[in-house]
Formats: C-alpha cells, sequence, structure tokens
C-alpha cells in the first residue's frame, strides 16, 4: 500500500540498471521509493531480456513506474551508434583484437567525437525524466572504471545532470563476500583498488557496511559515504520477495540432504581443480543431492563450465542465471560458500554455510564472523556432510556469532534499512 511522502511533496528519481545483481539489489528500494508516495522511471542499459525479469515485471506494475530499456529512447541510428560506441570501448573486446584494429577505431571513434555523441544522449535521457527544469535525483550502481559498460557515458550522464540541478547517487549492486582486499587474480599489492575511483562522480556513494566503504574512502570526501545496511538482504525486503518469486522449478527431494554450491567469476582467485575435487566428493555421498550454481555473469567462462564428466555425476546438477538464488536457497539444507553474497541470505534464514575458504585464495566475510562456517581442509567438509546426514542441520550456528554478523554486515546499524536509503535520495533532491 502506498503511503504519502513524509514531508507532504512527491519527488521524482530515475534509476539506472544494468545488470542481474543491479536489478537484484536496486529494486528494494525502488519498491519503497514507491510505497513511500514518490514516482520514477526505471532505465536498462543491459540486454533486452532482463525486461522480463520478475523484478522489472513488478516495478513496471507499480502505479507511478515507468520501465524502458534505453534503446526505446532513442531512434535507430542513435540506438546503432550508441552500440558501436559501447563496443568500441568494450575492454573485452579490445583485448582480443589486434593493435592495428583498436588504433583505427580509436581514430574513427576518438574521444571528442565519442564524448559529443554521450552529451546528446545524455540530455535526451534526462529531458524525458526531468522535463522544464523538473527536480529530483538519478541512481547508478556501483559502476567502476573497470566494467565492460562505457565509464564514460555514466560520466557525461552524471555532469550533464550537475548542468541541469540534478544529483546523482550510486547505490549498492552487492556487497562485500570476501573481508580482505585482495581477491582478484591480479591483485598483488595491498593498496586501494583505483577501479573505485570514478564513485568520485556522485553526490553520494551508498554502502551496506563498512567492510564495502573501505573500498571507496581513499576516493571521496568521506561524508559522501553513507553506510545504510543491505537493502536485498534486509527483513522486509526478504518478506515482500518471498510474494513476488515466481514457483519454484526445483524438485524437493525427500530422504537427501540437499547442498547448494555458489560459484564466482573466474577472475577471483579460486582454486579450480580443488573444486572440481570436492564436487566428486560430495557426489560419492549417496544421500546428498548437489546443485552448483555459475555466477550470474560470465558462469561460462568457469573452467568447470567445459567439465564434462562433472556433468555425468547423477547426484550433481548444474544451472544457470534462469534458477533464482532464493529458489536455491529454499530448496537446499546446506549451501557451500566460495566467498559470495548470497550466502548472506542463508544465514539471515538459519541454513547452514559452510565457508570453503581453502578453496580460494581469500577471507570469507561469512568465514570472518561466524567462525563454525569455516572450511579448512578437504576433511572438513567431509566431517560437515558426514554429521549433517547423520544428524541433521538444526543448531548449527553460534547464535552470537550469527547475530554479530548480521548487525555489522546487513543491518546496518538495525534492521530498518529501507527507510534509510528513501530519506537520503529524498534528501538529495533540490528545494
Amino acid at each position: 500500500m502506498t503511503s504519502l511522502p513524509t514531508n507532504g511533496r512527491i519527488m521524482k528519481a530515475l534509476f539506472f540498471l544494468r545488470h542481474y545483481n543491479d536489478i537484484d539489489h536496486v529494486t528494494p528500494v525502488v519498491y519503497k521509493w514507491i510505497e513511500r508516495g514518490h514516482s520514477c522511471d526505471v532505465v536498462l542499459l543491459g540486454e533486452a531480456h532482463f525486461r522480463e525479469d520478475f523484478r522489472v515485471v513488478y516495478l513496471a506494475g507499480l502505479d507511478g513506474v515507468r520501465v524502458a530499456h534505453v534503446n526505446e529512447l532513442f531512434n535507430r541510428r542513435q540506438s546503432v551508434r550508441m552500440r558501436l560506441q559501447k563496443l568500441a570501448q568494450d575492454r573485452n573486446l579490445r583485448g582480443s583484437l589486434p593493435a592495428v584494429v583498436t588504433r583505427a577505431i580509436d581514430r574513427l571513434l576518438h574521444r571528442e567525437r565519442r564524448l559529443k555523441f554521450w552529451r546528446k544522449l545524455a540530455r535526451l535521457i534526462l529531458q524525458r525524466s526531468f522535463p522544464a527544469g523538473e527536480t529530483g535525483v538519478l541512481t547508478f550502481d556501483w559502476i567502476s572504471s573497470n566494467s565492460v559498460f562505457p565509464i564514460e557515458l555514466v560520466q557525461t550522464v552524471v555532469a550533464t545532470a550537475d548542468e541541469m540541478g540534478l544529483k546523482a547517487v550510486s547505490l549498492p549492486h552487492g556487497d562485500s563476500p570476501h573481508a580482505n582486499l585482495l581477491v582478484r587474480v591480479e591483485e598483488l599489492r595491498l593498496t586501494p583498488h583505483t577501479k573505485f575511483s570514478p564513485a568520485s562522480m556522485f553526490a553520494r556513494v551508498v554502502v551496506p557496511n563498512e567492510l564495502c566503504a573501505t573500498r571507496f574512502r581513499p576516493f571521496v570526501d568521506a561524508s559522501a559515504v553513507a553506510v545504510l545496511g543491505s537493502p536485498r538482504y534486509c527483513d522486509e525486503w526478504l518478506k515482500k520477495l518471498a510474494t513476488l518469486l515466481p514457483e519454484n522449478p526445483l524438485e524437493d527431494k525427500p530422504g537427501k540432504l540437499k547442498i547448494v554450491m555458489f560459484l564466482r567469476k573466474r577472475d577471483f582467485s579460486i582454486f579450480w581443480d580443488e573444486v572440481e575435487r570436492v564436487i566428486r566428493l560430495l557426489a560419492a555421498f549417496p544421500q546428498v543431492e548437489l546443485i552448483v550454481k555459475a555466477h550470474t555473469r560470465g558462469g561460462w567462462k568457469q573452467p568447470l563450465s567445459r567439465s564434462v564428466g562433472l556433468r555425468r555425476l547423477e547426484n550433481v546438477h548444474f544451472v544457470a542465471a534462469k534458477v533464482h538464488s532464493p529458489h536455491l536457497l529454499e530448496w537446499a539444507d546446506v549451501i557451500i560458500d566460495i566467498a559470495t553474497s548470497v550466502a548472506f541470505e542463508a544465514v539471515k534464514r538459519k541454513k547452514p554455510v559452510l565457508a570453503a575458504d581453502y578453496l580460494h585464495a581469500g577471507l570469507s566475510t561469512v568465514g570472518k564472523y561466524i567462525p563454525e562456517c569455516i572450511l579448512h581442509c578437504r576433511d572438513d567438509i567431509y566431517s560437515k556432510v558426514d554429521d549433517f546426514i547423520r544428524n541433521g542441520c538444526d543448531d548449527f550456528y553460534n547464535e552470537e556469532h550469527r547475530r554479530q554478523f548480521l548487525r555489522e554486515i546487513v543491518d546496518v546499524p538495525d534492521a530498518d534499512v529501507l527507510p534509510r536509503y528513501v530519506n537520503l535520495l529524498e534528501s538529495q533532491v533540490a528545494g
């Protein structure tokens, strides 16, 4: 049920969403913004098929929400030019092309020409949402300099918004499942990661907890970082999300210990050979039914995606992004975590999380706060699974450890998370 705005004034917001994680973490904020009595536009910047995502469909059905894919905002020529400029700046594509080709592309679409076009698109987008000098606020996610999405476009939209008297806010598209800093394959120096430096373009950068705040503080004014808790894993949204989810496609397995393993992208420091051995170890338990979910972006690049032998195991099943994580958590008895924030929801549900920290070169956030979750070696996972089979999965957590985790990572500083997000966005709307 929609309520009246707390200050009696209806405000307008423009939410940009790029990919699956944005939709997952920002949808709760949009929901609460509308419940407060405001209105908004949601512009999808990624694949067109996200129009069919159940969360986007839900938002599109709310009074006061207008959803569009970015291609729908321009004519055909502008849409084609936009795609070409995005491809020209795609770091993965550029890395696969000969230097002579990239130089030719850069001569044809040089920076001045690109920026002129980006400014044109920015004005079209912003004037659609805020015509005739209307006030409001716009949001992007934690877009960084190593994103395949062109940072130039975001910077141009934010700069144009500033000229129009509009402020831009950066909202979370995830969390920090690692408690350490050097988590990717190429990271060898313990220094602030400059990929987060573009955050300085935003009036405010919102994070769920202090662990995430440390990424941005070296690059932005301390007052610009707001620690507000997790919109995705707060109690209010989990309760609402349960009413929105499509029917669970997973079949129950009575008498089986149902385990889900969530994987990360290939660029994280994961020991893939040992991950494969663990899957085979688990499959050797006849009482176990295992589902392995690849990452929602880039899962096809993971080494396990090419392992035919694993896919032949009768009690092992690989699933893609179309099977949503809440479905898997509902189905599972136990979750094996290789440092993914999905595990945070499992902790909320009091389902055992096995933080397999020995499978990667990092320290998981769950493992740091809840030591009973940590797996130090292959023996640990065998013993834990054997114990679950014999004795069940109840009473797994030390409740003091679990509550401290939720207090410092999810419900920060308390469980009333979504109103804090709306309050911050309201504060950014010009008087």
